[in-house]
């Protein structure tokens, strides 16, 4: 499970409805420290006895309570493995201590979760581009954003080098970086207020080809997607802005 932005009951709940049990879960692995992707991890990773995979610098700005025996670290580029699952870290920026997203891989299939982005950096380039799946962030629209009530300090935060990728900049990595194998792209992290799930939606579609486009709600869990090559199959769900990936 990659961060878990929303509470441990409501994980629980909506993994119900899509008929996962928690069993599935070995591992959590936190990106950063905002609290909408922290919300739920000390409940779940003491009700559970989930190992926690979280950098020295995000657990110490993150102020988490968690059993040291359950804390697990790890560094860029170096793969933790889960079972037969592969997890690879790269560092990123963002306006968070020790930023980092993920690629999970399995049987050669990879699927990336790349959101709380300020740049599309080589790092984000590099790992974009080996992905069959990726969950993607486009969080405000450009024009939205300017015209919103924000004050300008936060607009500069949002829109700067550390802050969150526009729809515009998801796109253009999307349309110049992707692989031809790219089977699935999932839309997330959308601001409530400076973006339009069918605006979103409209822009990438009509740049998918044969990719399959899907925009992740903030209310609800999506579908189980399955990404496949070469016969083998792996399952993939996402759930909301919130930031709650099973893999």
């Amino acid at each position: 499970m990659v961060d878990v932005g929303i509470s441990c009951g409501e994980t629980q709940k909506r993994m119900e409805r899509m008929n996962l049990d928690m069993d599935m879960v070995k591992a959590i692995f936190i990106s950063h420290e905002h609290i909408d992707h922290i919300r739920g991890v000390e409940v779940m990773a003491k009700r559970f006895r989930l190992p926690v995979y979280i950098t020295p610098p995000t657990l110490q700005n993150s102020r988490l309570k968690i059993d040291p025996s359950l804390i697990h670290s790890f560094v860029p580029y170096e793969p933790v493995c889960i079972g037969g699952i592969s997890v690879t870290p790269f560092p990123k920026q963002h306006d968070a201590a020790d930023p980092y997203s993920f690629v999970i891989e399995y049987n050669g299939v990879k699927t990336g979760v790349f959101t709380d982005i300020g740049l599309c950096c080589d790092h984000v380039i590099r790992n974009f581009s080996q992905c069959h799946a990726v969950f993607l962030e486009a969080n405000y629209d450009e024009k939205m954003l300017e015209e919103s009530s924000y004050p300008s300090y936060l607009k500069k935060r949002i829109s700067g080098d550390n802050g969150h990728l526009s729809n515009n900049q998801s796109l253009e990595l999307f349309v110049n970086h992707r692989p031809d194998f790219m089977s699935h792209l999932l839309l997330s992290h959308l601001s409530k207020n400076n973006n339009s799930p069918e605006l979103v939606y409209d822009l990438f579609t009509k740049h998918a080809g044969k990719t399959h486009i899907t925009v992740a709600s903030r209310y609800e869990e999506s579908k189980v997607y399955h990404v496949k090559k070469d016969g083998a199959e792996q399952p993939l769900q996402i759930y909301t802005r919130n930031q709650m990936t099973l893999f």
